[in-house]
């Protein structure tokens, strides 16, 4: 820029804020003070086109002086595209500039691995400002059900652990469609041959591999587990898994009582047969691959210790041995 046409800008700047309407006016170009607008500034876009947004909106109103502003700081070439929502209270320009510089913000959340939908819909909700309700709608969608074809009605063990970012415009669903698509990611295909030799399916896989996320302390027993669970169905044994009594409990409990054995629900592994109807969380990928990938040994039981690490053992008789020097007199497993 010249310098003549600089000082004009400079001195058309300075006049508007003079006027209440320059780059230190918060309210400048805003039609209220206390509202927010939402602004998106799609990938490719010239810094005139994000200005361009930013005056529709009346984020800014003088944009052909805004701009000039942006080069004399040199700022015009700085901008990150995504999704921005400008408090008008906070629209001066230095601001607004630092704003496109740094980018939009986003919500951020981790559903850590083990987690079930009742501790995830919490958290969502919270990140994204939504209300639970809309949120386990959003875990009922049925379009995603039937896409995955998943035989329960709910994507329990299909929202995959990790860490999300989420736009200020995510709905429920939007982030739940993200963790189901993360999860169609993560599994791979080359695990469907696998899938055949144990004759198994997907869902049959994910289940027992949300159960050995519940078990699992230490990642090298994830397998050992899966092949404790893996020994007992073939030989038509009931799982007995704890976790899966918790979980037809509703709550989970350090410990589990003998009344909670008895409690009436296809998900107690002590009273049922085989896998119970779908996962009690959503599991990790170590863990699906424990349960593809079990170990090759001859357990049937395992007692924990208090540290979280389990003994193993082949027989009845050994187990209830194992317990005694674990814990002393508890009942078997």
């Amino acid at each position: 820029m010249r310098h003549a046409d600089r000082s004009i800008a400079t001195g058309a700047i300075l006049a508007l804020s003079l006027a209440g309407c320059g780059p230190d006016s918060s309210r400048c170009g805003t039609e209220r003070g206390d509202g927010a607008q939402i602004v998106a500034i799609p990938a490719g876009s010239s810094f005139s086109a994000a200005v361009d947004s930013l005056a529709r909106t009346g984020v800014v109103k003088q944009s052909r002086l805004f701009l000039l502003y942006a080069k004399l700081r040199g700022r015009e070439r700085a901008l990150k595209a995504g999704v921005y929502v400008f408090d008008c209270d906070f629209a001066a320009w230095p601001e607004v500039l630092r704003r496109l510089e740094t980018g939009p913000i986003e919500r951020e959340i981790t559903i850590p691995e083990g987690y079930a939908i009742a501790e995830i819909v919490p958290l969502l909700a919270k990140t994204l400002g939504a209300r639970p309700d809309s949120v386990r709608a959003a875990v009922r969608d049925t379009a995603m059900l039937h896409g995955l074809n998943v035989p329960t009605p709910t994507l329990e063990g299909y929202l995959f652990p990790d860490t999300y970012r989420f736009t200020v415009l995510s709905s429920p669903r939007d982030a739940v469609r993200q963790m189901v698509r993360l999860f169609e990611a993560k599994w791979d295909p080359a695990w469907d041959a696998q899938l055949q030799k144990l004759a198994m399916t997907r869902h049959d896989i994910v289940t027992l591999a949300s159960i050995i996320e519940k078990e699992a302390r230490l990642a090298e027993e994830r397998p050992v587990i899966s092949a404790v669970y893996h020994n007992r169905l073939r030989d038509q044994m009931p799982l007995q898994a704890d976790p899966t009594v918790q979980y037809a409990r509703g709550e989970h409990t350090e410990r589990v009582l003998y009344k909670d054995l008895e409690i009436n629900s296809p998900y107690n592994t002590y009273r049922n047969k085989g896998l119970p109807p779908g996962p009690i969380a959503s599991p990790g990928r170590a863990s699906i691959e424990a349960a593809l990938f079990p170990a090759d040994v001859p357990y049937k039981f395992f007692v924990a210790h208090p540290d979280g690490h389990h003994e193993f053992r082949r027989t009845f008789k050994e187990h209830t041995d194992a317990i005694r020097q674990v814990r002393g007199r508890s009942r078997p497993r």
